[in-house]
């Protein structure tokens, strides 16, 4: 037989590699959910989750645009900052407000995503004509402020995106196991599970406490550092939710189940708040706004938790009051019952606005 003929069979005998299939009807975890990670070529696949209240896996659904837009009235030729660029669907939104006219500069502490949005809006046509991308944390506003000459819009959405929410190799989420890790750029800092490890529980109760307002702060801060004392390592967000479902096993049954949840969610929330940085970012940037901001220039702020709307709301009222802002909300303004239904992570969103003194 030719040498050939000889690699010809062998070639056919090489088994075809298939992709790994998953166990029932529908895809489960989020790297078998082939479609939703290619919406341009599964448009039909995504608009089916949508409709079914959920989030495509890493797809992030921007909440109340309409309300944002309503408020910062945009006009072509102005200059907007965007504190949060995510996933980008705000910062679509506002571009196309612009009509070509203007410029958008947008800040993200996140490579991984902030490069994957970058190219998905240079697609739509949003090049570095009119939107700028600085891999850096929204509270150097100060310095592009001064670049540029201040800012006549200012969005800062304050909530994580659905695709670093919904990716377990991003430790955020207690429903999926992945690493322990909840930081928003995992090149810098340490991750959570590197925090739990040296930390006593007097401080971490303390920043369950603050952070996320934990009325079992002393049970689970206990649990964990006793845990990590007997030389167990909680380095896998399965492990974390382990331990805090075996401290609350004393509740009665009918309310363990939406206790343990709730109480998942919190700690996970002040983990990710603690290795960010998140309360310190969110008080530099709120003490930098005023100057950042031209006169008339108006600012739309998300907040997501107790902790972050008390910032805010603080801020903008003493601004308000030392004559810095003509108008600021004295109330929030809520996601509408429809927008909830359709993105159920919207139900905790609270818009807050102010506008600056013109001069």
């Amino acid at each position: 037989m030719s040498e050939q003929n000889n690699q010809n069979i062998q070639e056919s005998q090489t088994p075809h590699k298939r992709r790994v299939r998953y166990k029932g009807k529908y895809p489960k975890k989020f790297e078998e959910k082939y479609k939703e990670l290619q919406p341009e070529k599964y448009k039909d696949t995504i608009a089916h989750v949508i409709q079914k209240g959920n989030t495509p896996a890493g797809m992030h659904i921007s909440i109340m645009v309409e309300e944002i837009l309503d408020y910062l009235k945009i006009q072509p030729g102005e200059i907007g900052f965007d504190a949060t660029l995510g996933y980008g669907g705000h910062t679509k939104a506002m571009l196309g407000c612009l009509n070509g006219q203007g410029h958008i500069y947008a800040t993200d502490v996140d490579p991984e995503e902030s490069a994957k949005t970058k190219e998905r809006l240079k697609a739509l046509g949003y090049g570095e004509d009119i939107l700028s991308i600085r891999l850096q944390n929204f509270c150097t506003i100060d310095e592009i402020a001064k670049e540029v000459g201040g800012f006549d819009f200012i969005l800062a959405d304050l909530g994580v995106s659905s695709m670093q929410i919904d990716n377990p190799k991003r430790g955020f989420s207690f429903k999926v196991d992945g690493p322990l890790d909840l930081r928003l750029n995992q090149k810098e800092g340490i991750s959570a599970a590197e925090r739990l490890a040296n930390i006593g529980k007097d401080e971490l109760a303390g920043m369950l406490y603050e952070n996320s307002d934990e009325p079992y702060c002393e049970e689970i801060a206990k649990a964990i550092t006793d845990e990590i004392r007997r030389g167990h390592a909680i380095d896998t967000t399965t492990k974390l939710r382990e331990i805090i479902e075996k401290t609350l096993d004393f509740l009665p049954e009918k309310e363990k189940k939406d206790t343990i949840k709730k109480t998942c969610q919190r700690t996970f929330q002040a983990l990710r708040i603690d290795v960010n940085h998140e309360f310190e970012v969110l008080y530099e940037f709120m003490e930098k706004l005023p100057d950042a901001l031209k006169p008339g220039g108006r600012v739309a702020i998300l907040t997501f938790h107790s902790g972050e709307d008390r910032l805010v709301k603080k801020a903008l009222k003493e601004g308000y009051k030392a004559g810095i802002y003509s108008e600021y909300s004295k109330d929030v303004i809520r996601p509408s019952a429809k927008e909830c239904a359709q993105n159920g992570r919207a139900r905790s969103t609270k818009m807050r606005y102010a506008r600056k003194g013109d001069l």
